[in-house]
């Protein structure tokens, strides 16, 4: 498809964040390093969760698709945000621009998709136990899995399908530093108000509705674990702790931008940050620092790449 012959404006300019100097320093800095983070964090959960015999269980299987899922959405704003930030002009096509609008809610739908399979594993962990590796087995993991990015990238069809044809002919200035989809929506030369509506139908409630199913299944585990056992409230309550955490990291940007989805203040932009830095960030500490199997995998690579170095070392020295 020629996405240039369905408009007069062929690129857009992204605003970016601020004119100020010390502030778009403070933001390379401040995203560099956590890109970094984020690249080196989750890839190190993927390798651990695939080649250690201690994490081959369908909760660790569901936790390296997580990290697999951050990665990719950090990929796909944070680059070309740190490669425009000290430039005058933040240009992306119009081809551009719709891509990236179609793999941030296909990957963003996905991660939906995934929270919930995540919860319902929890539930049947914590609540039926005995019968946990019969119900979640290798074959419903990975149709769940697969499942989930059906949805995604049907959901993000869904959205471009409304899009895609809208008459672009003038105002190319995108006041962020990536194209979201009620901002590209705006730019449109003719009435949006039943897009605009549709877009916050769509992803705004459904990510509102996706966040109460997440929170009302974590009471309802915390409730049937109480009632079998006194004592396991505050060991569910501790594993659940980390799952309530992310949820709610993810999915608090995305209703404050879909649910109010076109807001006057500026704030919207860094929520997006948030969610494409500090989230990815934020999910492989919660998860290794409150897991005692990830955290003693963790320490066994450690001490391997540390002997591994001072070997290395070593034979430098020696040579």
């Amino acid at each position: 498809m020629d996405l240039r012959n369905q408009s007069i404006v062929s690129e857009f300019v992204l605003m970016g964040f601020t004119n100020s100097w010390v502030i778009q320093l403070f933001l390379f800095v401040f995203s560099s390093v956590l890109f970094l983070a984020i690249i080196l964090g989750n890839s190190l959960i993927v390798l651990m969760v695939a080649f250690d015999s201690h994490l081959q269980s369908p909760m660790y299987f569901f936790l390296a698709q997580l990290s697999f899922i951050d990665m990719i959405d950090s990929c796909m704003v944070t680059p070309k945000m740190l490669a425009d930030i000290f430039r005058k002009h933040k240009l992306i096509s119009f081809g551009g621009c719709v891509s990236q609008i179609f793999f941030i809610h296909a990957v963003g739908a996905t991660e939906m998709v995934l929270l919930l399979a995540m919860a319902f594993d929890r539930y049947i962990a914590i609540c039926k136990p005995l019968h946990y590796l019969t119900i979640m087995n290798l074959r419903v993991c990975i149709s769940i899995v697969v499942t989930s990015w059906m949805i995604g990238i049907s959901h993000s069809f869904l959205q471009l399908a409304f899009v895609i044809k809208l008459p672009f002919c003038g105002p190319n200035k995108i006041d962020s530093f990536y194209c979201d989809l009620p901002r590209f929506i705006r730019l449109a030369c003719t009435d949006t108000y039943k897009l605009q509506f549709l877009v916050t139908a769509n992803s705004g409630f459904i990510s509102l509705g996706a966040f109460f199913i997440l929170i009302i299944s974590y009471f309802v585990i915390l409730i049937s674990v109480r009632q079998h056992s006194s004592g396991g409230s505050a060991k569910a309550l501790s594993t659940l702790s980390a799952h309530i955490a992310v949820v709610i990291l993810f999915f608090g940007p995305c209703i404050f931008n879909y649910v109010w989805p076109f807001p006057r203040w500026p704030v919207d932009k860094y929520l997006a940050l948030f969610d494409s830095i500090i989230t990815p960030f934020l999910n492989p500490i919660i998860y290794t620092l409150r897991n005692k199997d990830m955290k003693v995998v963790m320490k066994k690579v450690l001490d391997l790449m540390r002997l591994r170095f001072m070997r290395l070392t070593r034979s430098q020295i020696i040579s």
